[in-house]
């Protein structure tokens, strides 16, 4: 049993994990930067550790600050949360290296899983469907312009340690392709320090739905159904729900099979997601493998009546799963909306600043992850999101009604949000009818811009 667990994230992940450590009589430790002194995250730990200031590398980044932190305290665990550090395997390393359990998969698994090229080697060697692609990595535009002509046309340029839709160009013909696979280049080595690119065949707007795995250390693997995520913007997923409206009960199923085949084959531990790509055809292809708990694990909570955050704990002290796959049924149905700090009238720009006033909504089946309250700060240095909308409801329409119910509830003044923008998407046909696909925001919800 773990004593206390030090979490190296911020905002309503760390709310999120600090709340499962309380529930399991674990203590916990809140790092945190000189602009999130007041954060909530920070308030409600057992303990609080300053990091340093500025940007995320000083901080929340710094390893060496959060390795000193954790074994100054007495810290039995550092729970990552998502992004920052969670998918470093260095920092596993690091983590182990000081006697210091990292709750998530081995080191090895994440620099498997996480080279993106790599990962698809992986899943092609294992049997599981990828979209038509090279096998190996790409590193000069002439090579890639040969291997483009066999793929066909458009191809989708990737960085192999992307992430967030950086270093992603899409090439529509052999004119185009040069600029486009340099552009992508650029983009990578600038963002992950890496220029290994791999491509793959353009899938026009396709569906984006993910497969929740978790895994013990026995061998044990369970998938809790899918996610659809196609509602994104830039490749930033805005709204997420389960089960998918383009899935159905037999294609779940093989869809669960691929993403367990796939999490076997690397021995993979603690919860992970299977992302895939579903063709307008109905056809799904392996995309990529998320290490780590993702930002819309509680549409996946509500659906299955889980908390996957105290799995994670579980599984990391090690402890078998506290569910076998035949216990996993689909209850009804969850739907997540991010809400953001920014105006989307001014192309998303982000809006930090102080809350002034402050209501959350509330009832039956409604569920508000945030570190927000009245009179909190959001600082400039970190990402926009401020909380996670989500509802649950026995059907579809009933899960949009309640969270158009929930969206026109919830107030937050002093700063500008995409409350509004929700709303709106809430409320359009094609999302009503559950016939979004990734190209929806650009094509459907038409921004107003402001000059």
């Amino acid at each position: 049993m773990f004593g206390k667990i030090l979490i190296a994230n911020r905002g309503e992940i760390a709310v999120r994990i600090i709340r499962a450590c309380r529930n399991m009589g674990i203590q916990s430790v809140a790092v945190y930067s000189r602009e999130d002194a007041g954060s909530m995250h920070v308030q409600m730990a057992d303990q609080r550790v300053c990091i340093g200031e500025g940007s995320a590398k000083n901080s929340y980044l710094n390893m060496e600050r959060i390795i000193t932190a954790a074994k100054n305290v007495g810290a039995d665990a550092i729970h990552p949360g998502f992004g920052f550090l969670s998918e470093n395997s260095g920092f596993v390393r690091r983590c182990q290296e000081n006697g210091i359990v990292f709750i998530g998969p081995e080191a090895d698994v994440i620099d498997k899983m996480g080279n993106k090229s790599q990962a698809r080697k992986t899943m092609m060697d294992a049997g599981v469907p990828v979209v038509p692609g090279t096998r190996e990595p790409v590193y000069d535009a002439q090579t890639g312009l040969r291997l483009a002509a066999e793929i066909g046309y458009p191809v989708m340029i990737k960085a192999s340690s992307g992430g967030g839709g950086k270093g992603m160009r899409v090439a529509r013909n052999e004119d185009e392709f040069e600029f486009q696979f340099n552009m992508a280049q650029r983009e990578s080595a600038n963002a992950f320090g890496d220029d290994t690119m791999y491509m793959e065949r353009y899938v026009e707007n396709p569906r984006h739905v993910e497969i929740q795995i978790m895994a013990d250390q026995y061998g044990n693997v369970a998938a809790l159904g899918e996610r659809d995520c196609s509602v994104q913007r830039n490749h930033q997923k805005l709204i997420e729900e389960s089960p998918s409206p383009a899935v159905s009960g037999e294609m779940r199923e093989r869809m669960n099979r691929y993403a367990v085949m796939a999490a076997k084959t690397v021995n993979y531990t603690n919860a992970g997601t299977i992302e895939f790509i579903v063709d307008p055809s109905g056809e799904f292809y392996f995309m990529e493998m998320n290490t780590r708990i993702q930002v819309e694990h509680g549409v996946t909570e509500m659906v299955t009546g889980t908390d996957l955050i105290i799995e994670q704990i579980r599984v990391a002290m090690g402890e078998p799963l506290s569910f076998s796959q035949e216990d996993i049924a689909i209850r009804g149905h969850a739907i997540e909306c991010r809400i953001n700090a920014e105006i989307p009238e001014k192309n998303f720009m982000p809006s930090p600043g102080r809350v002034a006033h402050l209501h959350l909504p509330a009832g039956n089946g409604v569920r508000v992850d945030t570190g927000l309250y009245t009179g909190y700060q959001i600082p400039s240095e970190y990402d926009s999101m401020i909380a996670k909308v989500i509802v649950h409801a026995p059907d579809r329409m009933a899960a949009i009604r309640k969270m158009r119910t929930a969206l026109n509830e919830m107030i937050v003044s002093g700063v500008e949000t995409n409350l509004d923008f929700q709303y709106q998407i809430m409320h359009h046909p094609v999302f009503v009818e559950g016939r979004a696909d990734t190209g929806f925001i650009e094509q459907f919800m038409h921004i107003r811009e402001e000059h």
